[in-house]
């Protein structure tokens, strides 16, 4: 996506989020909303911190893997790191997680609230090798920026 494209798609979400605080309500509508304005995807969805591991939130696509640990596979990975990661091959990711053997890429955006505290990781994933671009990731990180905004963060979330 260009970031046409992406600003298109922030102020769908802002739009979409607007007056509701309820992380969990505000999750599932992005991660809907990601699943059906992108191009190329089988899954899109959440991963919400719970003490040392990452535990399935709301998502678009087939069942998924439940409880993913924190500094394991690309979701751990990132959340660990704190930082995006791009990945254009996921056979070529060391210790990846194969929740849908149909996924050939992905990306991962750690979720950060002001006060610094990591709640989760979005997790995109696609079945098109190097689906994903820098463009993808600056994309996504904005939708988090928002989705962050505007939700109200459970103190144990």
């Amino acid at each position: 996506m260009s970031n046409t494209d992406y600003v298109l798609l922030q102020r769908q979400l802002q739009s979409l989020l607007e007056g509701e605080t309820h992380w969990l309500a505000n999750l599932a509508n992005t991660s809907s909303l990601l699943f059906s304005e992108l191009k190329d995807l089988n899954w899109v969805g959440f991963y919400l911190c719970e003490g040392s591991e990452l535990v399935l939130g709301p998502f678009q696509g087939k069942p998924a893997c439940v409880r993913i640990s924190i500094g394991k596979g690309v979701c751990g990975t990132a959340a660990e790191n704190r930082k995006v990661i791009v990945v254009p091959d996921v056979h070529e990711f060391p210790g990846h997680i194969a929740c849908d053997t149909a996924s050939r890429s992905e990306v991962v955006v750690p979720m950060i609230t002001a006060e610094g505290i990591l709640v989760g990781v979005l997790d995109v994933d696609s079945p098109v090798l190097s689906r994903f671009t820098d463009e993808d990731a600056r994309g996504l990180t904005s939708i988090v920026d928002i989705l962050m905004s505007a939700c109200h963060w459970p103190t144990n979330a």
